[in-house]
């Protein structure tokens, strides 16, 4: 991934909101060293990671870098920079997109990617306004990135609703987006309920009022659904959200870059995380299911290896296959239940499953 938090990427977070068209110069400079020195070695490409998270947290909620918001922050306006950052983070991406097939691609074989956040969104109820919202967060949340990089623009709807507020394409920007991203990489955990409000006025505008929705997570605490393992299995999610991109942005290729299940508690509840392996179970088995309707899912990627520091929580949860004692100096790793069934998932080894007592999976391996 070319977008990490460096900090040469620190500084052109600075930039995307000072000054887009030098971001998106230094952004392509820095692709490119990347591209040339290990271009021989990638294959795969994502440019920015969680776009529309990343955005949304740094510049609405200023809960992320930079730390820029309206409220509780000291610089930044919710009103405006999330979609001015969000702006120039796709040209950014399309500028090094274009570097790479112009220069790199005949050469090196590779795909250039762009990364999303992607919640499965349901309606709280079966209202047509709860029906119509939810329609509204995935134009919010998918399509504010995915509408420019497979169409050319942003939806009608955050059109129509933002406004002056909303970076317009030029013809040549338009032109230069749509079509750059070879694969769209999602990072997809579970889902969030979608009822609609409605319109009032607060003097108060950000994105989360700009979508006129409130979103809830199935979860047995008031926790956001990202982290904590209070929360529901949600397969049917993911299986609805690459049957959505399947449906609405021309089937793109699709690589799940994370998906996973955190888990709190000590070191024996670490190492027997069947509610893990359940998870991954049930969630494998949706992706396998949008395949076989259709959806150009090409790779699928657990999250995570081994247990490390997560943004939003430290060291309070773990989604490692194996288990990091941090108390260690030497930091020793072990295999959780998990990193057995998940190896042995991956050789189609039955036997190994069988003796676990493990609900099996019955899926062909090369399906994907």
């Amino acid at each position: 991934m070319l977008h990490s938090t460096t900090m040469i990427i620190l500084r052109l977070l600075r930039m995307t909101m000072e000054d887009g068209s030098t971001a998106q110069s230094y952004f392509t400079a820095y692709a490119e060293v990347c591209f040339r020195e290990f271009g021989n070695h990638v294959k795969f490409w994502t440019t920015i990671n969680e776009a529309n998270i990343f955005t949304i947290g740094g510049y609405n909620d200023g809960i992320t870098a930079p730390g820029r918001c309206s409220r509780n922050c000291m610089l930044g306006n919710s009103s405006t920079e999330p979609y001015i950052v969000g702006h120039n983070l796709l040209l950014a991406h399309a500028s090094a997109s274009r570097l790479y097939q112009q220069k790199y691609k005949d050469i090196q074989r590779g795909s250039v990617g762009f990364g999303l956040f992607a919640m499965g969104f349901s309606p709280s109820t079966t209202s047509k306004d709860d029906e119509i919202a939810t329609q509204r967060a995935r134009d919010f949340y998918f399509g504010w990135m995915l509408g420019p990089l497979v169409y050319g623009g942003y939806p009608y709807v955050m059109r129509r609703t933002i406004g002056s507020r909303l970076p317009d394409f030029s013809e040549e920007e338009s032109e230069l987006v749509k079509g750059s991203s070879d694969f769209v990489g999602i990072t997809h955990y579970n889902a969030a309920i979608v009822t609609n409000i409605k319109p009032y006025f607060s003097g108060y505008s950000d994105f989360y009022s700009d979508t006129g929705i409130t979103l809830t997570y199935p979860c047995n605490d008031s926790s956001t659904g990202l982290l904590l393992d209070t929360c529901d299995d949600t397969p049917w999610a993911m299986e609805g959200v690459l049957e959505y991109i399947k449906q609405s942005y021309d089937n793109s290729p699709v690589y799940i870059l994370e998906n996973g299940k955190s888990m709190k508690g000590d070191f024996q509840l670490q190492q027997k995380d069947t509610p893990r392996i359940d998870y991954l179970q049930a969630y494998i088995g949706a992706v396998l299911k949008a395949v076989r309707n259709g959806s150009d899912t090409r790779g699928y990627f657990v999250w995570s290896l081994m247990d490390l520091y997560e943004l939003l929580d430290g060291y309070g949860s773990a989604f490692g296959l194996y288990y990091v004692n941090f108390s260690d100096p030497q930091r020793k790793r072990s295999p959780k239940h998990s990193a057995h069934w998940y190896s042995a998932f991956l050789k189609d080894d039955i036997t190994f499953r069988d003796s676990q007592g493990i609900t099996q999976l019955q899926s062909n391996i090369s399906s994907f």
